[in-house]
């Protein structure tokens, strides 16, 4: 397997497929799952001749169940590390949920002269979590019981998310694929708890209103109105207005999972960004 040393001796578990000399498009998981999240898109994207890159975040999947650093700031540090580390230029750098905001942050920390395009998917910038000045977010108590869960019965509380509202299995005539549920629960178990907990925190109450503001390269923004764990009237449309050069899809009836869902839609009008 291939890792990178992080500057805090950090082990980053990393993916990267195709040919050396090809477009890199490099891939960012949401919470709390891994880089196999991304398979779909990876052999995908192999196929149509770019390069993949992908990494388990700290914390989570192969890489190291470190104590702290769950956070933004040492997010973005450890794509760095993969970035530098590969001696990767001008990427498009693809977000889900979590990797979203990992995604805006990164580009503002180390500098998006070094990509050529960003994708938030069902991203969770600008802010998710519900303050005065952002009153149509998710309650913070939400986020207590994602953590209270967590702590009481992780495995419980993950088999739940999966086969309810990340894929929209709990909705009227949905029909439940146990083996995408139990790859997501797979994926959930492999990272530490620690890391989870704390990710809770950073996914919810980072604001990165000004990160998107400060971003001025081609960013497309994927959410669907049907999106069940970040709305996309607090997330997805915000972030679309903030962004100075962006574009917007908008789906309905897609769930917060839609790459795996509905992987040959979001194969489609991802390639069509990239290849603009």
């Amino acid at each position: 397997m291939s890792y990178i040393t992080t500057k805090d001796n950090i082990q980053i578990f990393y993916k990267d497929w195709g040919p050396r000399d090809a477009p890199v498009l490099f891939f960012h998981h949401g919470w709390p799952l891994s880089s196999d999240d991304w398979d779909n898109q990876l052999l995908f994207f192999v196929g149509q001749g770019f390069r993949v890159i992908a990494h388990d975040r700290r914390g989570h999947g192969r890489s190291t169940q470190v104590s702290d650093g769950h956070d933004m700031e040492h997010y973005a540090d450890d794509v760095d590390a993969v970035i530098s580390g590969l001696k990767i230029d001008k990427a498009t750098h693809i977000g889900h949920s979590t990797g979203g905001g990992e995604v805006v942050y990164y580009l503002n920390k180390y500098g998006q002269e070094r990509a050529s395009k960003a994708v938030l998917i069902a991203a969770v910038p600008p802010l998710l979590i519900q303050t005065d000045k952002n009153p149509n977010g998710v309650p913070k108590a939400v986020f207590d019981d994602f953590q209270k869960n967590l702590a009481t019965n992780r495995s419980e509380f993950y088999y739940s998310i999966a086969s309810g509202p990340f894929y929209g299995y709990n909705k009227e005539g949905a029909k439940p694929s146990e083996a995408i549920i139990l790859n997501w629960w797979r994926q959930g178990m492999m990272g530490g708890a620690k890391a989870h907990y704390d990710g809770i925190v950073a996914f919810s109450q980072t604001d990165f209103t000004s990160h998107l503001k400060s971003l001025t390269i081609p960013v497309l923004v994927m959410h669907s109105k049907d999106d069940q764990i970040v709305p996309y009237e607090v997330s997805g449309l915000k972030s679309a207005d903030l962004l100075p050069n962006s574009s917007l899809i908008m789906y309905t009836e897609f769930p917060h999972g839609m790459p795996t869902t509905e992987a040959e839609t979001i194969n489609k009008d991802l390639l069509a960004f990239i290849q603009q």
